[in-house]
């Protein structure tokens, strides 16, 4: 009987970790694939701060052929922004989890961090830098 007790009180513990996860995030966690991250995304905060006003950076993930492209006045003029492009590809480590990288199709070669995809929902992405934790990025769903 005991061991009964003991096997309800952990189900019953995990099933309340669950809810509480799941109510952190405002809505349920969906998984990261080509097809759940697909569509346009902006960047709302960075580091926890929102982006200066007037400023936007937006990226747009193609499921299909695994191309995105970032519209973007952060690094130029604020009246001009600039469109980047390139492919990213998703992956799957023992550690992280769910690991997006990127490289553009310009010079500059990859994108300078590897994320990790740490929250999914049908409205917002975080993405943490795989080397440094303390990046972290947060996005909204814009279509």
């Amino acid at each position: 009987m005991k061991h009964i007790s003991k096997i309800l009180c952990i189900a019953g513990l995990l099933c309340a970790i669950a809810c509480v996860k799941e109510e952190q995030v405002g809505e349920p966690q969906l998984e990261v694939n080509r097809n759940n991250i697909s569509g346009e995304w902006e960047l709302v905060e960075w580091n926890g701060n929102s982006l200066e006003e007037g400023t936007f950076f937006r990226i747009t993930l193609v499921r299909n052929d695994g191309t995105f492209t970032i519209v973007q006045n952060m690094d130029a003029f604020p009246e001009i922004p600039r469109e980047i492009t390139g492919r990213y590809d998703l992956s799957e480590d023992e550690v992280y989890g769910s690991v997006i990288t990127g490289i553009y199709d310009h010079d500059s070669g990859f994108w300078s961090h590897k994320y990790s995809i740490t929250v999914l929902t049908s409205r917002m992405m975080k993405w943490v830098a795989v080397d440094d934790p303390s990046f972290v990025q947060l996005f909204e769903r814009v279509q």
